[in-house]
């Protein structure tokens, strides 16, 4: 029996407690923040309140019509939805999610703003992404890779499921040094 000596597991169990405890996402204020009026005017009102994200990748991931977008970690799916615009009912957008209650939270605000009929949402894990090989144009995730202990493997299968030539793009967070050991430890700042 192999020892977990980056306490992967661990890790993703508290980022799965952490989230599954969240009653709100930050709402119209961190929406605001990051998504023009014309933007917001697109999506309903629930994806708004669940908007969680730290950018806004689907301004910069220049997404055409017809093409296939998976959105790793959906959340409340106001980065699906905009994504589902961009590539109309002649493309599709997929949203990944660690929770089956966000899922659920996408799939309706999906149907609220009339994109469900080339949008998707699945429960699942960005360390094994519940799709086949080379069947996505372009990955965009706003906020979630930073909370992988494993991001290697995130960005493999990012690999394996992008067509040749596919693209990604990422808005996220990043630690341009050490951080002290209490930090390091946190639950809070793990999930955070």
């Amino acid at each position: 029996m192999s020892q977990d000596m980056l306490f992967q597991k661990e890790i993703k169990d508290v980022v799965r407690s952490v989230y599954e405890q969240i009653t709100a996402g930050g709402g119209e204020p961190v929406a605001r923040h990051l998504y023009s009026e014309e933007e917001l005017a697109e999506v309903p009102s629930g994806a708004i309140a669940w908007a969680l994200g730290v950018g806004n990748p689907v301004r910069h991931a220049a997404l055409g019509p017809a093409e296939t977008v998976l959105d790793l970690g959906c959340g409340g799916g106001i980065d699906t939805i905009l994504a589902a615009r961009r590539v109309g009912p002649a493309g599709r957008a997929i949203g990944i999610d660690l929770l089956d209650e966000m899922v659920d939270r996408s799939w309706a605000n999906a149907r609220e703003a009339g994109v469900d009929g080339w949008t998707e949402f699945r429960r699942g894990e960005m360390e094994d992404l519940p799709l086949p090989d080379e069947s996505v144009d372009v990955i965009i995730s706003n906020g979630v890779i930073n909370l992988s202990p494993r991001k290697s493997r995130v960005l493999a299968e990012v690999f394996r499921v992008l067509k040749p030539g596919g693209r990604m793009c990422v808005a996220d967070l990043t630690v341009e040094e050490d951080l002290p050991p209490e930090i390091l430890t946190s639950d809070s700042a793990w999930a955070g």
